[in-house]
């Protein structure tokens, strides 16, 4: 019985982790990308704004708020997939 919910609970993390993995990947690509290819990201234009000024005044900030908020909604699943929604 002990093994089965070591297993499970080495699961959990393990999707917690890489859940945690690939949203910071999406945040560096967010938060260092601009800086570092402006002239290249300059070339395109987003509601009339040079993208890479866009990106680096309010994209960003754009995608640190979805990427909080895919988070909550992705560990709510986790919790309730492997039975620890404490909201019952």
């Amino acid at each position: 019985m002990d093994d089965d919910k070591d297993a499970e609970r080495r699961a959990y993390w393990r999707a917690t982790l890489r859940l945690t993995a690939g949203l910071l990947v999406v945040w560096a690509a967010a938060s260092f990308l601009p800086g570092w290819f402006p002239d290249e990201l300059n070339t395109l234009t987003f509601f009339g704004w040079p993208f890479g000024f866009y990106m680096a005044g309010q994209g960003a900030l754009i995608i640190f708020l979805l990427i909080v908020w895919c988070y909550d909604r992705w560990m709510l699943r986790l919790e309730k997939r492997y039975g620890l929604n404490h909201e019952e």
